[in-house]
């Protein structure tokens, strides 16, 4: 590691002025963030911590909405949203390990980004809203692209707000090691409307799936999926599996969540 200033403000406000600072970067969860900076990817000169501010914590419902704080970790939504939102409470439950579901936030995991992670296919596929310090952007506007999104500099995510559906479910394949997604596909039935959203197949991150929408609106179950095939152009390709692979296993995940969300 190297010297760096390290700020914890206590309010939105004091956070978004910390963040003025040049080379200032914001600390969630720091569960990408710190890695980087030990493998000398990231230098910030200030790091602003986002922990200590009452306003971005906690889960709680608002109407038909589960409103939920940009610095509330993993662990707190897997047990605080089961009631409300189950399927966002699974989905939550899966991400990483224990000590990455104590520390890493859903404020953090969508700042950041990653084509593998959980959260982004939670968000799209339940069609929420990213609430900011300066606005609010929807779910179909925030995703730009791997680790790219629409947050300005300076913006922090301030809150989440999810749309409760009749029902939902996440299935996901994991990298043994990473616990990341190979490939996973959260799905939400609303009235009148099915949304589904893949991650941790697509080289360009998560994305709708609007094929499967269409067939599931029409019967929401498994065999409504039948004959539905993903490209494999543009899907990622590794040492884990071909293009190929990823685009059929997102399919078969598809199919899991609808069975289980029943």
């Amino acid at each position: 590691m190297y010297d760096f200033d390290f700020v914890k403000p206590g309010s939105i406000d004091g956070a978004v002025k910390a963040l003025a600072a040049e080379d200032a970067i914001p600390l969630a969860g720091g569960q990408t963030l710190l890695p980087s900076m030990k493998q000398r990817l990231n230098a910030p000169s200030v790091m602003v911590s986002l922990r200590g501010i009452p306003e971005l914590q906690g889960v709680c419902r608002d109407g038909d909405v589960l409103v939920v704080g940009a610095a509330t970790t993993h662990a707190r939504v897997a047990t605080e949203a089961a009631a409300e939102y189950p399927g966002l409470a699974a989905l939550a439950g899966q991400i990483g390990d224990p000590a990455v579901r104590a520390m890493g936030t859903i404020g953090g995991s969508l700042a950041n980004n990653d084509p593998s992670a959980c959260y982004p296919a939670g968000v799209l596929g339940s069609g929420a809203t990213i609430v900011t310090n300066a606005r609010e952007i929807a779910a179909d506007d925030f995703f730009d692209g791997m680790f790219a999104t629409a947050l300005e500099e300076g913006e922090i995510i301030t809150s989440v707000r999810f749309p409760i559906p009749q029902k939902a479910a996440y299935a996901k394949f994991h990298q043994p090691a990473s616990r990341f997604a190979l490939a996973a596909a959260f799905v939400a039935r609303f009235a009148g409307t099915v949304r589904v959203a893949i991650t941790g197949a697509s080289e360009g991150g998560v994305f709708r799936w609007t094929e499967a929408e269409a067939a599931l609106k029409e019967s929401f179950t498994p065999e409504a999926l039948s004959g539905l095939t993903l490209p494999a152009e543009g899907m990622i390709g590794d040492l884990h599996g071909t293009p190929d692979y990823r685009a059929h296993l997102a399919a078969v995940m598809t199919r899991r969540a609808v069975a289980a969300a029943g």
